[in-house]
């Protein structure tokens, strides 16, 4: 009866020993104790045209073979002892695995993990039109960033090589609100979404007094609910500025001498929004 491999444990990138030299070639003999078995994917299917690759414990390459339309391979051991199987495919991540070799024949199935990708595209939500320069950040169910990524001046992204299952893409542009929003990605191939940001509001303004521009007036901006949104404190060119707001009504208070409020609704941005304190009488 054939040994089973069942119980061989796969290596991790740092014990596959160093590749042969250049000059090192695959032994053509088909003698020895065969090394048997199928390539496989997920759900059991078979992995075609996978290089199956046969190196002794020294690095040295004894055999290679490529996996049939129905996952099979065969190889030859030239003697009892213990060996490296490295199996390799297109679209999957590379497998190391030790083989121990006696007198009979070994059967050791190798099973493949796939790489998945995520391609997307970054839009606006109000025009359709791609959002270039968006950066994209993919985080794992834990919060850890896998990998960062910026549209193109069409609006796509794209990642390769991610685990299988759900990740949480957060993207943020200029001129447009962040958003953060689940993807699945697919256990073989790739996973395409389509990401559109919302613009957010802007309001700039000057504040002025006497008709000069006012240093260090506070401005506040509070909704229709009576919560304050943000503040800004005005520099020498007595301009203020807040970004990213939603639309609606809003009241703009500048704290001088004595301070006024003005009221505004915010459909889209506003530039230009000026107040000027004066005393009483003026």
């Amino acid at each position: 009866m054939p040994a089973s491999g069942s119980s061989e444990q796969p290596l991790s990138a740092a014990d596959v020993p160093a590749a042969p030299a250049s000059g090192a070639a695959p032994i053509p003999s088909s003698s020895g104790t065969p090394v048997v078995g199928r390539v496989r994917g997920a759900e059991d299917t078979p992995v075609a045209r996978a290089a199956v690759t046969l190196i002794s414990l020294g690095g040295r390459q004894l055999g290679r073979a490529m996996s049939r339309p129905d996952g099979s391979y065969r190889l030859y051991a030239p003697g009892v002892g213990g060996y490296v199987l490295i199996a390799s495919a297109d679209d999957y991540q590379p497998q190391a695995s030790m083989v121990v070799v006696g007198d009979e024949p070994v059967s050791y199935d190798i099973l493949l993990s796939g790489t998945s990708g995520l391609l997307g595209i970054v839009r606006s939500a109000d025009t359709k039109a791609p959002v270039g320069g968006a950066l994209v950040v993919a985080a794992d169910v834990r919060g850890e960033v896998i990998d960062t990524g910026i549209s193109g001046a069409d609006g796509t992204f794209g990642f390769t090589a991610l685990v299988p299952g759900q990740v949480t893409l957060a993207v943020t542009a200029a001129g447009y609100r962040p958003l953060a929003l689940p993807a699945e990605v697919a256990t073989h191939g790739v996973t395409r979404t389509e990401i559109e940001l919302t613009s957010g509001s802007r309001l700039r303004g000057v504040v002025t007094a006497a008709g000069l521009p006012l240093n260090d007036a506070r401005v506040t901006l509070v909704d229709a609910a009576g919560n304050v949104v943000a503040s800004a404190i005005t520099g020498e060119d007595g301009a203020y500025g807040f970004t990213d707001l939603d639309g609606g009504e809003y009241t703009v208070t500048a704290t001088g001498s004595p301070p006024r409020a003005t009221h505004l609704t915010l459909g889209s941005s506003v530039d230009g929004h000026d107040i000027e304190l004066s005393h009483p009488g003026e």
